[in-house]
């Protein structure tokens, strides 16, 4: 049975027909008036509530005072509201039910520092250009559980697989040269993500690696975290960046180098070829921004998502209130007899006077 929803208020009433109860009391006066039975009147709580506060005989006659009126019909009204069970009705919320398991690693090793690349024709660190792109990158994976690792003698976790985008990309400029250690552990970095990727359901698990230089350090050589991530079903992309020329001055004049001489491209082009991935070389951050394209195109977002609107009981409220009044019409009932004494005593004192 659909629920009844209110679009101006987004308040939804649970049981709408217990608007019915709304006139009972009024029925139950007409037909007592009327010298109804009243073995054949429906008899309600509220009404013995209200002998036992004291004040019955009032409501009867039609005698109570307007204002105790007013407060047992709100009282009634209060509940009769909890039994239409209210409930708020929060805005839609959209959840992905199958994204991409994407986990990025990335070299920090203190080689990333040279500023070989430029944003904006100003030189920055490898460093810098990776966190700007891969920044971009992450924003538009809305819809992925994105992790990320950072790596150089030894790999680690930064930011555990999440739906949280927001927070990986924080968690990503937050990274610093060196942090890892001063070598390259490119199989242990694997390994790690392989770890990582197959305590996930096996939909799709991608990990996308990043690095400017060889494997120098760790305990498991590459094509064999490469061959252990190809037995649990998922693909590496590998990228390696760095630029393979470039001007460096020095007292002897300028120089001609090429930064990216420590670079295993043969190696980086291994693993994702054992994997099903692919291999891809940054010289610039314009070469950078466009792999980091041509990934989203071979593996897109998934779009499939289920919706749901937050909900807050609010009948809770409504009893309070009810409560509420009949505890203040108790207390003045208590009360009322002796205020009357106290009234009767003074007004019989100024006339003595």
């Amino acid at each position: 049975m659909m629920d009844y929803v209110s679009a101006l208020t987004s308040i939804e009433f649970r049981w709408i027909w217990a608007v019915l109860l709304l006139p009972l009391p009024w029925l139950l006066l007409i037909r007592r008036k009327a010298n109804t039975p009243v073995t054949l009147a429906p008899r309600l709580p509220i009404y013995d509530t209200a002998r036992a506060l004291g004040f019955s005989t009032q409501i009867e006659s039609n005698q109570s005072p307007r204002w105790r009126q007013v407060l047992l019909t709100l009282a009634w009204v209060s509940l009769v509201l909890a039994c239409m069970r209210p409930t708020y009705i929060g805005e839609q919320v959209d959840i992905p039910l199958s994204g991409r398991d994407l986990m990025l690693a990335i070299d920090i090793s203190p080689s990333m520092k040279e500023k070989d690349m430029q944003i904006n024709n100003v030189p920055k660190t490898r460093l810098a250009i990776v966190k700007s792109v891969v920044s971009d990158f992450i924003a538009e994976r809305n819809g992925d559980r994105i992790g990320l690792i950072l790596f150089g003698t030894q790999p680690y976790i930064q930011a555990p697989l999440s739906f949280d985008t927001n927070t990986v990309n924080t968690l990503l400029q937050e990274a610093f040269l060196g942090m890892a250690g001063q070598a390259t552990a490119i199989g242990d970095a694997i390994a790690l993500g392989v770890k990582r990727l197959r305590q996930r359901p096996e939909q799709s698990r991608v990990l996308i690696l990043l690095s400017d230089g060889a494997n120098t350090a760790g305990e498991i050589p590459p094509e064999k975290a490469a061959q252990l991530a190809a037995q649990e079903n998922i693909k590496v992309y590998t990228i390696g960046v760095g630029a393979d020329e470039m001007i460096k001055r020095s007292f002897f004049g300028a120089q001609r180098i090429n930064p990216s001489a420590d670079l295993d491209e043969q190696m980086l082009t291994d693993i994702a070829s054992l994997t099903g991935g692919d291999y891809f070389r940054a010289r610039n951050t314009e070469e950078l921004q466009t792999i980091y394209e041509a990934i989203n195109r071979l593996e897109p977002v998934e779009q499939e998502t289920r919706s749901y609107r937050p909900s807050k009981a609010l009948y809770f409220y409504c009893l309070i209130a009810a409560v509420a009044i009949y505890l203040l019409l108790a207390l003045e009932a208590r009360l009322a007899p002796h205020l009357r004494l106290v009234k009767h005593r003074f007004v019989a004192g100024r006339q003595d006077s």
